[in-house]
């Protein structure tokens, strides 16, 4: 079972790995998008880990939503939407449960997955986040593990796609060859999943 603590973890482990990637994000921002998507995804982790360190949420459900209302409000772009919305939609599916099964976390992580696609109106193949995101909801039946393996996989399969959403898509054939950013630090936070379980 996933306590509070488990995401409290989650949260901290992606905001070092945000941390340690920020340059290498802004930097494949830097061709397609507007070059500060390491520095944005920055400011907003290191809001959340403060946030979480003060508050101390006691719920899986408590943690997630507020991390995602500290992303909408500190990330500009269209990062800090996109990622509040995220964590914000799975920790209302989780709702206040003081533990949570994998399984039900990998709904509740579904749901927030579909509410980005719906408020960025992008599906699998546009070239952004949704890319990383949906290969690891797909295998996290398999375990954190194979979600990290899935989303890292999807970030890099973005490369050769041209962009048909987001600022990307205005280059058109020029954001071809290119890395997806969103699609990279999604597979961040996934990546800290596995790392929060000691995996």
């Amino acid at each position: 079972m996933l306590d509070a603590e488990f995401f409290r973890r989650w949260m901290t482990a992606t905001a070092a790995a945000v941390d340690r990637e920020a340059e290498r994000l802004t930097a494949l921002d830097s061709p397609i998008g507007d070059a500060d998507h390491g520095s944005n995804l920055q400011r907003g982790f290191t809001a959340v880990t403060a946030a979480l360190e003060k508050e101390a949420p006691q719920s899986p459900g408590a943690v997630l939503t507020l991390a995602g209302r500290q992303l909408i409000s500190t990330v500009g772009g269209a990062s800090g939407p996109l990622y509040g919305t995220l964590l914000r939609r799975t920790g209302k599916a989780l709702g206040d449960a003081g533990e949570v099964s994998e399984s039900e976390f990998g709904q509740a992580l579904r749901a927030g997955v579909d509410a980005v696609m719906a408020l960025g109106g992008a599906a699998p193949g546009d070239k952004t986040m949704i890319d990383a995101l949906v290969p690891a909801v797909d295998a996290l039946g398999d375990g954190f593990t194979a979600a990290r393996a899935a989303a890292e996989e999807g970030a890099l399969a973005t490369t050769p796609l041209q962009a048909r959403k987001g600022r990307a898509s205005y280059l058109g054939e020029r954001s071809i060859g290119h890395q997806d950013p969103g699609a990279t630090s999604s597979a961040l936070l996934i990546a800290g999943l596995a790392e929060a379980n000691g995996e």
